[in-house]
């Protein structure tokens, strides 16, 4: 009866042991939660101005994949003192985050207003994002930015668009 008893309160404990914090309720290991609250510091970041935090989240190697050409933590934060200039009111609202332990990626609908300084039209603009980051040793080390191409263009249209050409006979 003991080697019972002793066998059932062992497999319980080795059993509450292996699920006590490597997973949450959702479960995302502790990792991931991380590396979605490094996007969320970063996305904070971008609505106050504030880039006091993002050498705790962003690596010093950091990488950003722009359209622009790659660009490093130091020119991040420039471009989140920038937007934020010309967009105070800017809004990074979550539609979904996913995470494992080396990558996390966030559906945001961006709102605000332009002050036309950033080669937007001046106004309120909604536009869609879908951001993915590689992490490493709990800091981000890569990021990827995809605009919705329906979004990129109802955002620009208050610009001058090129006109088509005319043929020539």
């Amino acid at each position: 009866m003991k080697k019972i008893l002793f066998s059932a309160i062992t497999g319980l404990l080795l059993f509450f042991i292996s699920c006590s914090d490597k997973e949450d309720d959702n479960g995302d290991s502790g990792k991931a939660k991380k590396n979605i609250e490094s996007l969320q510091a970063v996305a904070k970041a971008f609505e106050t101005g504030d880039v006091g935090k993002i050498d705790e989240v962003v690596a010093a190697d950091f990488v950003d994949h722009t359209d622009r050409g790659d660009i490093g933590r130091d020119s991040l934060k420039a471009m989140i003192t920038m937007m934020h200039k010309a967009m105070p009111d800017l809004k990074f609202n979550t539609v979904k985050e996913l995470a494992d332990d080396d990558y996390a990626a966030v559906w945001y609908k961006l709102t605000g207003t332009s002050d036309g300084s950033m080669g937007m039209p001046k106004g309120p603009f909604e536009m869609n994002t879908i951001d993915m980051v590689r992490f490493k040793d709990g800091k981000a080390v890569e990021h990827w930015s995809f605009g919705e191409m329906r979004d990129v263009m109802k955002t620009m249209s208050g610009m001058a668009q090129p006109q088509p050409a005319t043929e020539q006979k």
